[in-house]
């Protein structure tokens, strides 16, 4: 019988895109999330083992505080929410909030007694799980689009801030879309933003300088190309934003607030809550966890989720998923970081040391990929112990 000599199939590389978005400080979900975080600070200031989930409700010229703490210290939340306010430009009632004379609403209440029953056993503050990520695509560690995302619209506040852009106003939004080939980032196929405006700017004015002094000074000169795509203001204006136009809202950006739609997240926020709620200090550690296994070359891409019941302080599960970019089987590595992570939450406060006022910082620009020496999760400092770990 004759041999068949079939053609060989020519390999095609896996071509993907991955968009993430990112939100301004003046965003007035983002505004609700750092008065909630500068609240949380100033009770942590005071009495650092204080109970605190705290809420906040923005609308037009109002903003309301609610929640329950539990502390020994006082605070002035009035004089903390115009601060905030003031800090990121709210100077003026027609274009959304005036940080001295808007309204401040407070309703607050202690901690409930069942709550407070499982966290004084140092179990967790309630049930819920966790998640989180990392990957070897930036140096940081994340995901690049988000990256990307987050340092469009800090460059759009400190072009606002410094009068580089003076008719900027305080809300605005980022997008970017990368196009991966074989899981690495190949280029950046579009980029959106919204900035709010004062009337006066013409479009075309407005589209050149953001796309000069924000989009060329942030994305890569080498992600770019001919068909990259660039929207600004796709509907020609934005004047009308902020509180203005939407109410704001503690936690409604958690997908902003961690990997941008890679990877996973848990079931609950992480602003205004003290690190006693697992929803914040094991977000922290999860992400702690998937960063030094991706650092310790165990894998290029982690994935960590771990779940909690209230009043218990041992994790009731813990997963951890390489896609299939594992050096070693998934079992081995998450039974190496068992052995080395304390995953209660007393033990997570204390390694990370999470008992400090350190949370109105990560209201923006994302909770994780910086280097800031306030993000403990953020170190890379069990490497050696995981490799020796995982070789057991």
């Amino acid at each position: 019988m004759p041999v068949i000599s079939l053609p060989k199939r020519r390999y095609a590389p896996r071509l993907y895109r991955l968009t993430s978005e990112s939100v301004t400080e003046g965003h007035p979900d983002k505004v609700a999330d750092q008065i909630a975080d500068a609240v949380l600070d100033e009770i942590i200031r005071g009495d650092p083992d204080a109970h605190v989930d705290i809420e906040v409700l923005i609308m037009r010229g109002t903003v309301v505080v609610t929640g329950q703490v539990t502390t020994t210290t006082y605070v002035d939340i009035q004089k903390v929410v115009r601060g905030v306010l003031r800090d990121i430009g709210f100077d003026n009632s027609k274009v959304g909030l005036d940080s001295e004379t808007c309204g401040v609403l407070v309703s607050i209440d202690e901690q409930s007694p069942d709550i407070a029953r499982g966290v004084n056993r140092k179990g967790a503050g309630d049930q819920g799980l966790v998640g989180g990520y990392a990957t070897n695509e930036t140096s940081e560690l994340m995901p690049l689009p988000i990256i990307l995302a987050h340092k469009l619209v800090k460059c759009l506040a400190d072009v606002r801030h410094n009068k580089t852009l003076p008719y900027l106003r305080p809300d605005g939004k980022s997008q970017v879309t990368v196009e991966y080939e074989d899981g690495k980032p190949k280029r950046v196929s579009a980029v959106v933003i919204a900035a709010q405006h004062d009337e006066h700017v013409l479009m075309k004015q407005l589209r050149r300088d953001i796309t000069k002094q924000v989009i060329r000074r942030v994305i890569p000169k080498r992600m770019f190309d001919r068909h990259t795509k660039i929207i600004i203001n796709g509907t020609g204006r934005f004047t009308v934003g902020g509180t203005l136009a939407d109410s704001g809202v503690v936690g409604r950006k958690i997908v902003v607030d961690s990997y941008g739609g890679a990877g996973s997240t848990g079931g609950g926020c992480y602003s205004g809550k003290d690190a006693t709620k697992v929803d914040r200090s094991a977000g922290y550690m999860a992400r702690y966890i998937a960063k030094n296994i991706v650092a310790a070359r165990l894998a290029d891409r982690c994935s960590v989720q771990i779940a909690y019941a209230i009043g218990i302080s041992k994790p009731v599960s813990f997963t951890v998923d390489t896609y299939a970019t594992g050096r070693i089987s998934d079992e081995k590595i998450a039974a190496a970081a068992k052995r080395i992570f304390d995953m209660t939450p007393r033990g997570m406060i204390e390694h990370l040391k999470l008992l400090r006022p350190i949370y109105r910082k990560t209201a923006t620009y994302g909770h994780f990929g910086r280097n800031d020496p306030e993000f403990t999760w953020e170190r890379i400092d069990m490497v050696d112990e995981l490799k020796r770990a995982a070789i057991r």
